[in-house]
């Protein structure tokens, strides 16, 4: 069973009333408190005053006062009644053993047949004792105006009070109205807004409140979910380029060692060259899918102790013969938990990205601090073209037909993603040492 309204509008109106309702009950009971006790106080205050006089008046020995007043009587120390008002001839106002209990002051309220019709009506009594024989006084007045007030205060707040708490709800939904209307504008335009290869963004929000700010931050989300579109929107062009190359001269090789067959100097040339696009387009492959298990966070690699400059210098001798450019490995004994295989993959990347640049000589840098291992990989090559810089680890992002070589343009991209796997981070720039690229990757020491 469901107890709140599905409406955000109306739960905050419910809400809203129902506070609203608790805080006015409990204020206007405070008030009917407050309100009876002023006018208990008053009815005290005259009784007080009169009590007053009248003992005033006994101790001069005038007891026509105590005759005169409408609702008074005196008693002796036992209960006796000596004196009282004319319009009390057959009633007391205390009975004895009350006139016994009497302290110095005392106030009570009792319900005596005084009324115009001899009925029953309340009365508020004040005694004292007064004289030295410790006698006691007694007057009182009539409780009804007091009663009737109080009645009729009641009825004012208990029919003010709905229509008080009406006024808050509406008050309330009208306000939340209001503050809602934005978000019903941003839900209206949200709605239209199909995919993320619409320009559409939502309206702006005036004001600089929690709406506004979600409206500005929906906006940013969208355009960066835009770009994140169009990445992978090209992501898919380039990969589709770059597939259809060695598909198109794989094809071309089979269908020359067909027309080829009874050749076997010929047949062998085309399989051999068949086989070679095979392998690049096994490459291609690999490296896609290690990039999208990057992407999705789910690039496995294994961790083990491993010594950053042995490291570099054995991939330097297994690496230099192999791409024609000699590599030079040198700097500090760091050992770091990493995946060996992943670091030789960033090595390899790194140094056939500067033989396809041209450069004759590649240096690798091993160093460290308190916290940090540094793998520095430098070369002679004529560096990243100014355009190239800032992308320069983006997918499928090449430089120059001399710079880019034949490869698809992944290798600093896999570099980026095996570093960032392992926690750390990855820069490029030009410069010293060699005057070519220089690509500096960092890892957490363990």
């Amino acid at each position: 069973m469901r107890l709140l309204p599905r409406s955000m509008r109306a739960r905050v109106t419910l809400v809203t009333a129902v506070g609203a309702v608790g805080a006015l009950a409990l204020c206007l009971t405070l008030l009917y408190a407050a309100l009876d006790r002023q006018l208990w106080d008053a009815i005290d205050a005259g009784l007080a005053g009169r009590a007053g006089d009248l003992a005033a008046a006994l101790e001069v020995g005038d007891t026509a006062a105590l005759a005169d007043d409408p609702l008074a009587q005196l008693y002796g120390p036992g209960g006796d009644l000596l004196a009282g008002s004319a319009a009390l001839p057959n009633q007391r106002l205390l009975t004895p053993e009350q006139v016994r209990q009497v302290g110095d002051v005392t106030l009570t309220t009792r319900t005596l047949r005084a009324g115009e019709d001899g009925g029953p009506i309340p009365v508020r009594l004040l005694s004292e004792r007064v004289g030295p024989s410790g006698g006691v006084l007694t007057v009182g007045v009539s409780a009804e105006p007091v009663h009737a007030a109080r009645n009729r205060l009641a009825i004012v707040l208990f029919l003010a009070a709905p229509l008080l708490a009406g006024a808050l709800a509406a008050g309330a939904w009208a306000v939340v109205r209001t503050a809602l209307r934005p978000v019903d504008a941003l839900t209206r335009e949200a709605a239209i807004i199909s995919s993320l290869e619409s320009d559409s963004r939502l309206p702006e929000v005036p004001g600089e409140d929690e709406i506004a700010r979600l409206a500005h931050t929906l906006n940013d989300m969208l355009a960066r979910l835009g770009v994140a579109a169009e990445r992978e929107r090209a992501f898919v062009d380039d990969a589709s380029h770059e597939l259809r190359t060695p598909i198109a001269v794989l094809r071309g090789e089979l269908e020359l060692a067909l027309d080829a067959i009874g050749d076997d100097r010929e047949v062998e040339e085309s399989l051999r060259a068949a086989l070679e696009e095979a392998d690049r387009l096994s490459r291609l492959a690999d490296d896609l899918l290690l990039l999208a298990r990057a992407r999705t966070g789910a690039l496995v690699v294994r961790t083990e102790a491993v010594d950053l400059l042995d490291l570099a210098v054995a991939e330097a001798r297994r690496l230099g013969p192999a791409l024609g450019v000699r590599i030079e490995a040198s700097g500090d004994p760091v050992v770091v938990n990493a995946d060996p295989e992943r670091l030789r993959q960033v090595l390899a990347n790194l140094a056939r990205n500067s033989a396809a640049a041209g450069a004759t000589t590649v240096r690798v840098q091993v160093a460290h601090d308190r916290e940090t291992a540094t793998v520095q990989v430098a070369d002679d090559g004529p560096g990243f073209p100014p355009g190239l810089l800032d992308a320069a680890f983006a997918r499928f992002t090449r430089g120059d037909d001399a710079r880019s070589g034949a490869g698809a343009g992944l290798g600093l991209s896999i570099v980026q993603a095996v570093v960032s796997a392992h926690g750390g981070t990855v820069s490029a720039r030009n410069g010293d040492p060699l005057g070519g690229a220089v690509v500096t990757a960092r890892l957490a020491l363990p």
